[in-house]
């Protein structure tokens, strides 16, 4: 596992923001502290030195407990 980054937020739609300090993969796996999935790489966005990245959650109720947490790039 990679560090990805914090969660910042997580939007209405179930989008969960992060900031990392390199761009990730569109695609890419994300995962918990505990290396439990919760999602993929949907977007990257901002500034080149501290992108943001938009991940599509598979469970939102899960993704709000995620703010203020590290999550990971899942590599096999």
């Amino acid at each position: 596992m990679r560090r990805l980054g914090k969660v910042l937020q997580v939007t209405k739609r179930g989008s969960v923001i992060v900031q990392t300090d390199k761009s990730p993969p569109i695609g890419a796996k994300v995962v918990d502290k505990q290396a439990q999935p919760i999602g993929i790489i949907q977007d990257v966005f901002g500034p080149v030195n501290n992108p943001y990245v938009s991940i599509r959650s598979k469970n939102h109720e899960k993704s709000l407990k995620l703010i203020n947490q590290i999550v990971y790039l899942y590599k096999k």
